[in-house]
């Protein structure tokens, strides 16, 4: 598919999934009841969420992508649901950051539910923006959005940017960033598909002095019955 049919495919389902009739207010995933509020990216209607809990290993059924008992930064938290996992999971110091004010409500909501507010922060931060600069974790993660818009394309919500990203920009920020904020040994990650453009994530990625390294990949049908490959990367210098 070109870009360009791709990005309007994807602002479409955003829009679509804010207001139809059968969007929750509470939903289950994981084995774990979870707030959903307006605006915010719903799980329900897309198998990427289980999937990232999958290749993070915060299921219990795969290998731990996180160091337990350590600190872990989630970029793009919607309802928090990895965040609030990695807190569950044992990570003793966890942020979670969202541009959208709505999904840092909701991750509240979450973290409350679960019983997990006194070591979990959420915060409103474009990427890395809002964030202590001198604050480091052991893992940095972030499901991105990995369909390309053109540059010059401008958000009409907040909704519409876990869906796609103009010209990379906010990838070319991750990929130059993450690395910098981790401990010693830490792991920066990110989670990618392949209805992204994976050559040009390599580019911005050299350019940067890293490289992409896959530390797990799955396949999957999406709700819509498209089946995608969801691929874990790990950034190093």
């Amino acid at each position: 598919m070109t870009e360009h049919g791709s990005y309007l495919r994807s602002l479409e389902r955003s829009r679509r999934s804010l207001t139809r009739e059968d969007r929750p207010d509470v939903f289950t995933m994981a084995g774990r009841d979870w707030d959903l509020l307006d605006g915010v990216f719903a799980p329900p209607f897309s198998a990427t969420t289980g999937v990232a809990l999958d290749v993070l290993g915060l299921t219990g059924d795969d290998e731990p992508r996180y160091r337990s008992g350590g600190s872990f930064l989630e970029i793009g938290a919607g309802t928090g649901i990895i965040a609030v996992s990695a807190a569950l999971a044992g990570c003793t110091r966890v942020v979670a950051a969202d541009i959208s004010t709505a999904a840092v409500r909701n991750t509240r909501l979450n973290a409350q539910r679960h019983g997990v507010s006194a070591r979990l922060r959420a915060a409103h931060s474009d990427l890395f923006a809002g964030l202590d600069p001198d604050e480091r974790f052991d893992t940095v993660y972030w499901h991105s959005n990995f369909v390309l818009a053109p540059p010059d394309y401008r958000y009409e919500t907040e909704h519409e940017a876990a869906y796609i990203d103009p010209g990379y920009q906010a990838h070319r920020r991750y990929l130059a960033e993450a690395p910098g904020l981790l401990t010693e040994g830490g792991s920066a990650l990110l989670q990618f598909s392949d209805r992204g453009d994976l050559g040009l994530l390599h580019d911005m990625a050299d350019a940067c002095g890293h490289k992409l390294v896959v530390r797990d990949r799955r396949r999957f049908l999406e709700g819509s019955g498209e089946e995608l490959e969801h691929i874990l990367f790990e950034i190093r210098g």
